[in-house]
């Protein structure tokens, strides 16, 4: 890929985002950083001339247009974006989940996912040359899920929604769309692995981990592929986490 080639992350400011945003900053791509917090965004950036740093809450329109409307003054196209963003909630019964809760998390699980990738496909389909790719960050949960996950399995399921659509409807526009499916990358969400989380069974064991490292190496594969070429749906775990015959 030319060292030229543009990268949207969202969530850049900490956990994949981050290794991500910096694996592509080695690599010679220009690579607009979009998160709430402006400061560890920068801290990301590591003073690289390569990076953009677009201060974005993803769950509201205005912030997201404003965003990209940066990208396209500074840049002029986008080849990428990784649609990172996400978060969850404490494990728990569904009846005890805060409806605030919930709708934050949906707000930019869903609605996040959603106004960035629409974002990126206005763009991809009408810049000359046309086209783009588009990698969402789903979870191992769109098909698996863990106990008392009812939030965040269900806005997991709506990004493989997502990617399916996507990659169908860009195909007339050279808009290309997969999906990684990432099971305990060692991020500060999924510390409490390496602690012990609840089971299927009702115990709590200690799972095993992988470096972020093999994430950001895995998306920047799916990005460096010719339009030509799609990985629809990937996915990148422990070897050892309880996965393949969970429950």
């Amino acid at each position: 890929m030319k060292k030229s080639s543009k990268i949207m992350i969202t969530g850049a400011g900490s956990g994949i985002g981050r290794a991500t945003a910096r694996a592509f900053l080695a690599a010679g791509w220009d690579v607009a950083l979009v998160g709430r917090r402006e400061d560890a965004l920068t801290e990301t950036a590591s003073g690289s001339e390569a990076a953009l740093v677009l201060p974005c809450d993803v769950s509201d329109p205005a912030s997201v247009d404003a965003a990209f409307a940066r990208l396209t003054d500074q840049w002029g196209r986008l080849d990428v974006l990784f649609n990172n963003a996400g978060q969850s909630l404490k494990a728990a019964p569904i009846d005890e989940i805060a409806v605030e809760d919930w709708l934050t998390l949906s707000g930019v699980n869903i609605t996040g996912m959603f106004l960035c990738a629409r974002a990126a496909f206005g763009i991809m389909r009408r810049q000359d040359p046309q086209g783009g790719r588009i990698i969402n960050n789903g979870s191992i949960s769109a098909h698996v899920p863990r106990p008392g996950s009812a939030p965040y399995t269900m806005s997991k399921h709506a990004v493989t929604g997502l990617t399916r659509t996507l990659s169908l409807d860009g195909r007339g526009y050279n808009i290309a769309c997969g999906q990684i499916d990432i099971g305990n990358a060692l991020t500060s969400m999924a510390q409490a692995f390496t602690h012990g989380v609840p089971q299927a069974d009702g115990s709590t064991r200690i799972e095993a981990v992988m470096d972020v490292s093999h994430v950001a190496d895995a998306v920047l594969y799916m990005a460096g592929l010719p339009l030509s070429v799609n990985v629809p749906f990937v996915t990148l775990m422990a070897n050892a986490m309880p996965y393949i015959g969970r429950g």
